[in-house]
């Protein structure tokens, strides 16, 4: 059973490329695809297959989430485009449609690593079984990927930070940094570009030191010998309030 208020879900922001060439099949299926996915380009043969995969890579700087295509059609078959797309992207989610008689590409097509068919003529329940499948795993890929990202603040052309990691890197190097200096970047970069004021950070610095009582002056010192270690991360001292991280 397809759950499909999960299916709408995982298909909403994923792009997909159809290349079939047989007319009334493009329809019938674009027709399917367009009630899934918000995204979805239509190519003639494997041809112009390849050209817009191409574009759309140029234009967008990322691939299409899915390709589907057809096996048998002019210009370009279907084992062909595949090729040539792994070639430029061995990551792509690729379904591939296939008529009972070709079983000859079929083999070629798992050699080559594509696991994913669907039989024509196209069973709509089948199909739509295939395409959960898929874009569920397309889903959880997409996200794990945005997780990352999303851990890593750029500072500057040249320097960055690791949220998970809490490391901070310039030019490529791991700058070594002491607790008290780790724990400053961290909570000035909580919320980027937030003046933190004088009395936040020093609560959150020595949170865990029960028996210090450290003031203004034990902070503007670890500042001041944080930002002469790492002059290239703009450091801003707001004159009578606090300290934020200011980035290009």
């Amino acid at each position: 059973m397809i759950d499909y208020i999960l299916l709408e879900e995982y298909a909403k922001d994923i792009t997909v490329l159809f290349v079939e060439d047989d007319e009334n099949i493009r329809k019938e299926i674009h027709d399917l695809l367009l009630g899934i996915f918000t995204h979805v380009d239509v190519c003639v043969d494997g041809d112009d297959g390849y050209k817009k995969y191409i574009n759309y890579y140029d234009v967008n700087k990322k691939n299409y989430d899915l390709i589907i295509t057809d096996i048998k059609m002019p210009k370009l078959n279907g084992i062909e485009l595949s090729k040539m797309i792994y070639e430029k992207n061995q990551d792509q989610a690729l379904i591939v449609l296939s008529a009972h008689s070709d079983s000859t590409f079929l083999i070629e097509l798992v050699n080559m690593g594509i696991a994913q068919f669907i039989t024509k003529p196209i069973e709509i329940n089948n199909f739509v079984r295939v395409i959960f499948n898929i874009t569920k795993d397309i889903y959880f890929k997409n996200s794990e990927e945005k997780n990352v990202s999303t851990n890593i603040v750029k500072l500057n052309e040249n320097s960055s930070w690791n949220q998970e990691l809490k490391k901070l890197t310039i030019n490529e190097n791991d700058i070594k940094l002491s607790k008290k200096e780790i724990l400053i970047i961290d909570f000035l970069l909580q919320i980027t570009e937030k003046t933190r004021t004088v009395e936040e950070l020093i609560a959150y610095v020595w949170k865990d030191e029960k028996y210090n009582s450290p003031d203004v002056k034990n902070l503007n010192n670890i500042m001041a010998r944080l930002r002469k270690k790492i002059p290239s991360v703009d450091i801003e001292n707001v004159y009578g309030f606090g300290y934020r991280i200011n980035i290009y």
